[in-house]
């Protein structure tokens, strides 16, 4: 399965034309490196705004902070969702206006509230009472948005045991916010790889009648946060993304027809997954002594390289190999570190050609989201992963 409408896209391969070019004329580059293509997240940036077109965009910057990205969506008209004060320091260096962040993050150290709003930033989210109260003394007059809780049914990578509140906390934690002078909102996330279209219905339902009581008493919401959760493609299927476009739309007109403030979105996966392309190379293969049937592969990169999301087989990567296609068998692999925690895929039930050897490079399709930046610093002695950034027009290359 491909990325739908990547640019340039060759079917048989997976691969843009700008990161084909790059792997054909690095042969002898040593792995492991993330290629990545810039033209993609342009792509992705202006299908979102198609599909929701009332939306105001926030990058999640977590997903990929390099600064050739950071550079490519600030020059499309993003404005980014930071989660530290190392993140907001790296938009401003870059000359993002502080005035285009949000300080998405609902666990932040007090003083980086009142760094945040020295700097100008006035978009802060919490999710309990005390973390407000940072808000209320460090960031007055600012508007602040309330995280409300999902089940995170449908999602690859569920958000929802760490993050979020009930709805009778919400609502009094934005009770609080407008007696303090805070503008306010109502934010919440269904979950990274959503892939139920449907999943927005039953929190804009909920925020809808929250929305509605606050209304009650006189208190108008200043937005709606609704998350990221769009998807990248991995091994398994996904809808277009006007299908959650559309079933969005309507679940806002459903729940708030007639809101007149702002709607916010936080896309990560989206806008970077499918830009990039992890090259690899195979370590080892071996057997196992409680497990004949399956090949052991072992690659020069694992868990502690960049490919945390594998935990618990979360992120299922598309996996191209040399070899021949018509003849495979059962592997599982895992990554080059001296650690038993770096197994990717044991139960996933990956196949690889038989004939794959010791030595053949491997490509990971898709891995340009949650990779580089979870990068380990020199975990076993292993480097940081290595990123290019590729487009039509030029190539350049950063150390992560």
């Amino acid at each position: 399965m491909q990325p739908i409408g990547a640019v340039g896209l060759d079917e048989v391969s997976g691969l843009t034309t700008p990161i084909a070019r790059f792997l054909d004329g690095n042969t002898d580059m040593p792995t492991p490196f993330l290629v990545f293509d810039l033209d993609v997240v342009a792509l992705r940036y202006r299908q979102l705004r198609e599909a929701l077109p009332a939306a105001k965009v926030f990058y999640a910057v977590k997903a990929n902070p390099a600064e050739e990205v950071l550079t490519a969506l600030e020059q499309l008209g993003s404005s980014f969702d930071v989660a530290s004060r190392g993140e907001i320091e790296r938009c401003l260096r870059i000359g993002i206006e502080p005035e285009r962040l949000a300080y998405g993050n609902t666990i932040k150290k007090e003083r980086d509230v009142a760094f945040a709003y020295e700097v100008g930033v006035r978009t802060f989210t919490v999710d309990a009472e005390a973390e407000l109260e940072k808000v209320v003394r460090q960031a007055p007059g600012s508007t602040v948005y309330v995280r409300i809780a999902t089940d995170g049914t449908g999602a690859d990578w569920p958000l929802s045991r760490k993050f979020g509140c009930d709805m009778a906390e919400a609502a009094a934690l934005i009770r609080r916010a407008a007696w303090a002078g805070l503008e306010f909102g109502a934010s919440f996330h269904v979950g990274s790889q959503q892939r139920d279209v449907r999943a927005w219905d039953r929190p804009l339902a909920d925020v809808g009648a929250l929305l509605d009581q606050l209304r009650s008493e006189g208190l108008e919401a200043a937005g709606i946060n609704l998350g990221g959760g769009f998807p990248s493609h991995y091994v398994d299927p996904v809808p277009e993304l006007g299908a959650y476009g559309t079933a969005i739309r309507a679940a806002l007109a459903a729940n708030l027809g007639g809101f007149a403030g702002e709607v916010l979105v936080e896309p990560g996966r989206y806008l970077v997954g499918d830009a990039g392309v992890i090259e690899t190379e195979v370590v080892l293969i071996s057997r196992r002594p409680d497990n004949d049937e399956a090949r052991w592969v072992y690659l020069d990169i694992g868990m502690f390289n960049g490919l945390t999301e594998t935990l618990d087989e979360s992120i299922r990567y598309r996996v191209g190999t040399p070899g021949d296609r018509a003849n495979q068998g059962p592997v599982v692999l895992a990554g080059p570190s001296c650690d038993s925690a770096d197994v990717l895929y044991e139960k996933a039930g990956y196949q690889l050609p038989l004939d794959l050897r010791i030595g053949d490079r491997v490509r990971l399709l898709s891995t340009g989201a949650y990779t580089s930046s979870y990068s380990s610093v020199w975990f076993n002695g292993f480097e940081p992963l290595r990123c290019f950034f590729v487009s039509s027009h030029d190539q350049r290359v950063v150390a992560a």
